[in-house]
């Protein structure tokens, strides 16, 4: 990372027109949508590698200001091969589902074995015991972000202040204290946008109020029980779906919030949540378009050099 400008090696899920007949390519790395420059055409021209298949690695230059390719070009020699060593990919990932959220009962879709069937959750039992232990776990991670004052309790601080990108690492460090402060279950909901031209779009309300657009985004996700008494009736156990995303929201959400949250269409009009996945701790970021395959990153290290190049970026001018 020099300045706002990125220097990775990084993957295409896929090249998609976006508006006004620009490219856009999207990695599998990385959350946010970039478009490529001219200088980015020119440069993969001039390098005379393919325009970019699924899978398809590249050395680039990314311009993080505006979003944009500056430079691709054909990787250092054995760079796929250091991809699969430092990131392997996970084994029997779970189901993506394509979703409407305009047709779910969010009273329904927020609670697991009624709305919620994952085969996941059978690996873990330790579920969140009420949504007071959920807030805990909110304050504590949301406490370590890199934008306060004091430093954080637990280093390296998070960047919840830069949600253009990262939320990958961000969700990882998470499930990482979680389960070991705690020892709870800590499952990743994975959002896509990867119909035709949607695009995942949210204000940062909490950065300025800009708005911020992905073609995936990642938060951990936590499994709550709690027990309500309706008049007239024996207590009813009741486990619910929240979601712990510091750089989005100031408290845990329910899942159908933080989905909603993602079609905001007064930031974009294509703005609409293609499909969902939720996946064990260990997913770290997609390894194709589709969402149906995943990396990981056992040793935490593309997390810990995320945090290095996001801890000083802002969200929003």
């Amino acid at each position: 990372m020099e300045g706002k400008e990125e220097h990775a090696v990084l993957t295409v899920a896929a090249v998609r027109e976006g508006a006004e007949g620009k490219s856009q390519y999207l990695f599998n790395e990385r959350a946010r949508i970039f478009t490529l420059s001219e200088e980015g055409r020119r440069s993969l021209t001039q390098s005379r590698a393919p325009a970019g298949g699924s899978g398809q690695p590249f050395q680039v230059t990314l311009d993080l200001e505006r979003g944009m390719v500056l430079h691709m070009a054909a990787p250092p020699a054995g760079a796929r091969a250091a991809l699969t060593v430092d990131r392997p990919l996970l084994e029997k990932p779970e189901r993506v589902e394509r979703l409407d959220l305009a047709k779910i009962d969010p009273t329904v879709f927020d609670m697991v074995d009624v709305g919620q069937k994952w085969s996941v959750f059978a690996l873990c039992t330790q579920t969140v015991p009420g949504f007071a232990k959920a807030k805990e776990i909110f304050d504590y991670c949301a406490a370590l972000s890199c934008h306060l004052p004091t430093p954080p309790a637990v280093p390296p601080c998070i960047p919840f202040q830069y949600v253009r990108d990262g939320c990958y690492a961000r969700a990882h460090q998470m499930r990482r204290l979680i389960t070991k402060k705690w020892g709870f279950c800590v499952e990743k909901v994975f959002s896509f946008a990867n119909q035709n031209d949607d695009t995942l779009a949210v204000r940062a309300d909490k950065w300025g109020g800009c708005c911020v657009t992905w073609w995936y985004h990642v938060a951990p996700l936590l499994r709550v029980r709690t027990t309500i008494t309706p008049p007239g009736m024996p207590p009813l156990p009741l486990t619910f779906l929240l979601v712990i995303d510091p750089g989005m929201f100031n408290a845990p959400v329910f899942l159908s919030t933080w989905l909603n949250a993602q079609e905001n269409t007064s930031c974009s009009a294509r703005a609409n949540v293609s499909s969902y996945s939720i996946q064990p701790g260990t997913a770290y970021q997609p390894a194709n378009y589709a969402g149906t395959a995943f990396n990981t990153d056992p040793k935490y290290k593309d997390t810990e050099d995320t945090f290095k190049a996001y801890k000083s970026l802002k969200t929003c001018p």
